[in-house]
């Protein structure tokens, strides 16, 4: 039989997050409400959550990096897979992936509150936390904007309104230096942004990466189609991009083996230009605030003639 199906897995998984709420196991600032506070987290819940914040478990890699860059990773206890930036967050102990979190290995660092996002994990899993007494704040940046919103937010929850102030200001400064660069261009290239590579997967309009384009300048080649289509090479020789901007988020790829997938079809504009160019995935497909390099990046590639050159 597989121990996995045994029907006395859940009874025993039940009991031993029973057995943690008895004696004590979970952090009494979860039920007590003279130390805790009132806040509507960024999907609309209301949470009764610490006042102070000890122990905080996130479910996601981007919030992770958010909690690191707002300088309270003090405070993490447990974070998800693939967390990997900045380089102390892989020394974190892993509670699962974010779209499959291990609720018993979350319960037993013993969290006073969870943060967690509504793109990718589970809201059984939520669910299941307040009812054993563990608060979840939910976050959902779907734009830039929102970023720097969830920033402000996860700043108030974590005491760390300062930090997250000017991290926001940062942030706005430059997105503002690269709008007021580009808006003086002769012309918005048009831009292919590969995801992944096998299959072929770029980007439609409902992305951050899409409004990335569009702010540094470009026009995205997918714009019409799906969030994240898959194309075959006839679809791209019809789209005929100017620009090409190549990552791969799965991994598993060398830059130089990306752009060689490409340089066999010199039918291509882009190709024939000499406008492939090999970024690195993790300053695109996380909404932190690194978004903005990838925004810098984006913006030199496609108006060269507008930045100067780099010491």
């Amino acid at each position: 039989m597989n121990r996995s199906a045994h029907p006395l897995r859940g009874v025993i998984a039940g009991s031993l997050l029973l057995l943690l709420l008895i004696l004590g196991g979970l952090p009494a600032s979860a039920t007590a409400t003279a130390t805790t506070r009132e806040l509507i987290d960024l999907t609309g819940r209301t949470v009764r959550l610490p006042a102070e914040p000890q122990r905080v478990v996130s479910l996601a890699p981007s919030i992770t990096e958010l909690v690191f860059a707002l300088g309270r990773q003090g405070l993490l206890q447990g974070t998800t897979q693939y967390s990997s930036h900045p380089p102390a967050a892989r020394e974190l102990p892993v509670v699962g992936s974010y779209i499959h979190p291990d609720l018993e290995r979350i319960v037993a660092l013993r969290p006073d509150l969870v943060l967690a996002t509504r793109d990718g994990n589970p809201k059984q899993t939520i669910v299941q936390l307040e009812r054993l007494g563990i608060p979840v704040f939910a976050v959902d940046p779907r734009t830039l904007a929102e970023i720097m919103q969830t920033i402000t937010a996860l700043g108030e929850v974590l005491n760390a309104q300062p930090q997250a102030a000017a991290l926001v200001t940062g942030m706005s400064e430059r997105i503002d230096r690269v709008r007021r660069t580009v808006a003086g261009a002769d012309s918005r290239p048009s831009v292919f942004f590969q995801v992944d590579a096998a299959p072929i997967v770029s980007v439609g309009e409902q992305t951050f990466i899409h409004e990335l384009i569009v702010l540094a300048g470009g026009r995205n080649a997918t714009a019409g189609l799906s969030p994240y289509p898959r194309l075959g090479w006839e679809e791209i020789l019809h789209l005929q991009p100017e620009i090409v901007i190549i990552t791969s988020m799965a991994g598993g790829h060398t830059p130089q083996g990306l752009l060689e997938a490409w340089q066999r079809w010199p039918q291509l504009q882009a190709v024939r230009n000499g406008r492939l160019h090999v970024v690195e995935a993790d300053l695109f497909d996380r909404p932190t605030d690194r978004l903005v390099s990838g925004l810098e990046i984006l913006a030199r590639i496609i108006h060269p003639d507008l930045f100067p050159a780099r010491p």
